[in-house]
Order: structure tokens, then C-alpha cells, then sequence
């Protein structure tokens, strides 16, 4: 990138919405995160169902898990993978695709399983981000939902359990933005106020590293 002196945008994306149980609606998808030219598109939503019919997971950068009796979404080659499709004998719903692998295919009893994610260690310690959700299952006797993705590692929420008085789907993970180069070179001449971020030089030996973890604006090398 051609950064010297140039005003570059910064997007750090949310997380996809849950949704109740029985409404007959997907979990939403999450939103895009950017870095100047650079974009990761926001995960597929969980396809959702009720006694209306089931629907299929959203495609994105990662795609989401189906439900009972349709196919999960597709990822976005060079960001992500497949969701899992559901199990409509045993009524579980496919795992969310993750950065680096697909979502397991609805099983039984359980769900399917989560889509693995990815490591780096850009910060200076290995940490693993884009983990697909789990994917929704029947029980009748416990009531009970996977949990919701942890902020800024972009995972995606767990699947509700079926039923129309159990828990519906998790959130979303929101994603990140991390920015390192060699502490040789000067900090950032400015961050716009929309920003929410930290900055390191000790973290990783050698290196200045800007996480950004929330909001929209430009910052200028």
C-alpha cells in the first residue's frame, strides 16, 4: 500500500445479531471490517426455522450454518468456508464455517461443530480469531443455547436449541483491526476520534502494533 502521508480508512466490523427462537428469521450477518483497500467480509448468518419451514445459512466471509433440513452458506474464497448443512432426521442445525475450516454437518445428538479458526501472532502472542458458531440441536430436557462469539476474535454465535420456549442463537463476535510495523518508524501522525484502539511496543519486540477494536474513521501514516 502506497501509505506515506495518505488518510486511510479503518473499519473494525460487528457481530452478526442472534435471533429468538421459533421467529422464523436467520441470525444476522456480521458487518465488513476494512483496512484501506482491504476488506474482510462479515459472516454468514445461521440459517433459522420455525413451523413455517427452515432456511438456508447466509453466505459472508465465512458461511453459516443451516438449519434442520437446508444447506449452510458459503464462504468467501481467501477469507473463509462452508457452514455445515442441517440434519433433518435428528432436527440439528450445521456448524458456522470458519476461517480455517468448515463447519461440521448437523449430527446426534449435537449440533454441528464449530468451523476451526485461524492463529497469528501479529501482536507478539498467538491468538486464534474467525471461529465458526455451533450449530444448533433438539433437547428435550434441557433448555439450553451455545454462547456468544468473544469481541474482537469474529466468531460466530452459537445455534439455539429447538423448541418454542428454549433459548434462540447467540451474537456474533465483532472483528479487528491490527496494524504492525517496525517501531524504527514513526507513530501514526493521527487517528480519528471514531476510533477505539490501543498501541504497543513492547507486545511484539520491535514492532509498533495498533489494535483497533470498535468504530469507523481514517488514520494517517
Amino acid at each position: 500500500l502506497p501509505i506515506s502521508g495518505a488518510s486511510l480508512t479503518v473499519t473494525v466490523g460487528a457481530g452478526g445479531a442472534g435471533r429468538a427462537n421459533n421467529s422464523g428469521l436467520s441470525g444476522g450477518n456480521g458487518t465488513n471490517s476494512v483496512f484501506s483497500s482491504i476488506t474482510s467480509t462479515g459472516g454468514g448468518g445461521g440459517g433459522g426455522c420455525n413451523s413455517g419451514g427452515n432456511l438456508v445459512g447466509g453466505n459472508g466471509g465465512s458461511g453459516g450454518g443451516g438449519s434442520f433440513t437446508k444447506a449452510g452458506g458459503t464462504g468467501t474464497v481467501g477469507q473463509g468456508n462452508n457452514g455445515g448443512s442441517g440434519n433433518a432426521t435428528q432436527e440439528t442445525g450445521g456448524g458456522g464455517g470458519g476461517a480455517g475450516g468448515a463447519g461440521g454437518n448437523g449430527g446426534n445428538p449435537a449440533g454441528g461443530a464449530q468451523g476451526a479458526g485461524s492463529a497469528s501472532s501479529i501482536t507478539g502472542a498467538s491468538v486464534t480469531r474467525a471461529q465458526g458458531g455451533e450449530g444448533g440441536w433438539k433437547d428435550t430436557t434441557v433448555a439450553a443455547s451455545g454462547g456468544a462469539g468473544a469481541a474482537n476474535l469474529g466468531g460466530g454465535g452459537g445455534g439455539g436449541s429447538n423448541g418454542n420456549t428454549t433459548p434462540g442463537g447467540s451474537n456474533g463476535a465483532s472483528g479487528v483491526v491490527i496494524i504492525a510495523y517496525a517501531d524504527s518508524f514513526a507513530p501514526l501522525t493521527s487517528i480519528g476520534a471514531g476510533l477505539t484502539y490501543s498501541v504497543s511496543t513492547v507486545s511484539r519486540s520491535g514492532f509498533r502494533v495498533y489494535t483497533f477494536t470498535a468504530g469507523t474513521d481514517s488514520i494517517v501514516f
